[in-house]
């Protein structure tokens, strides 16, 4: 019997930002597979099996749902946001590429979800409406030294950027790092919207600019995206202001 594996993104956080291609793929799997924090906002379905995961277990989590898969089974692994930014679909391609022949096999889909940057940027009004990157501040598994490259050559170019990763509690002072290094190459006033749980409860959005931003406040549940040279606010009455960027470049 040929199995089937789906990666599933979950979008940002609220179960309206899920899409009924996600609710199929996951309403049809025998066994879901994730970190611990994204399979509990699946509900529980009468037997399907679920397996729970550390986060930095992506490697060993990837290989667990192929051999389900292989076996004969339906897997869907879950990932928040979207499964191809900085998530699981990088880590599942990467254990087919040096994985069993029986792998490359597999009838497998790439289920796209909301990422962060998206429902960030529609919460703020449109930064990313002109060129934009995105980058993650982790170093988990890249050098430091490679991200303050990447954030140096992004701001000169110009981008709008979107920050994933910024914080954790094993690595605190990276984001301060980044501020300190994007405040020696932009101007002052440039805006920066820092949004925590984006989607959930307990949602927060912060409009400042890059002298009044405080990295500090943030943390794996933080995207970060700080805005070009043209990027602007627009207050309004009685609401969080507007960030957007023109689509015409100046």
């Amino acid at each position: 019997m040929s199995g089937y594996l789906a990666i599933v993104g979950l979008g940002p956080g609220d179960e309206r930002y899920v899409t009924r291609e996600a609710e199929d793929a996951l309403a049809s799997a025998d066994a879901l597979f994730g970190y611990g924090a994204y399979l509990d906002r699946v509900p529980p379905r009468p037997g399907q099996a679920r397996h729970a995961s550390d986060n930095r277990e992506e490697g060993a989590r990837a290989d667990a749902a192929l051999r389900h898969a292989a076996a004969g089974g339906r897997a869907a692994i879950v990932s928040g946001g979207d499964p191809g930014v900085f998530a699981m679909a990088a880590s599942v391609c990467e254990a087919i590429e040096h994985g069993p022949e029986a792998f490359r096999a597999l009838d497998i889909a790439i289920v796209p979800g909301i990422t962060a940057m998206l429902a960030v940027a529609a919460r703020a009004g449109a930064p990313l409406g002109h060129d934009f990157c995105a980058l993650s501040l982790s170093d988990n598994l890249k050098p430091w030294e490679l991200i303050e490259r990447r954030l140096d050559a992004a701001a000169d170019a110009g981008f709008v950027i979107a920050l994933y990763n910024p914080a954790s509690a094993a690595r605190p002072s990276g984001i301060r790092d980044a501020f300190a290094l994007l405040r020696g190459l932009k101007p002052a006033t440039t805006p920066v919207v820092i949004a925590r749980a984006i989607g959930r409860p307990d949602e927060h959005i912060a409009i400042e600019t890059l002298a009044s931003a405080h990295p500090d406040r943030t943390d794996m549940s933080t995207l970060i995206i700080v805005g070009s040279n043209a990027t602007r606010i627009i207050p309004r009455n009685n609401a969080v202001p507007f960030v957007y960027t023109p689509r015409r470049a100046g």
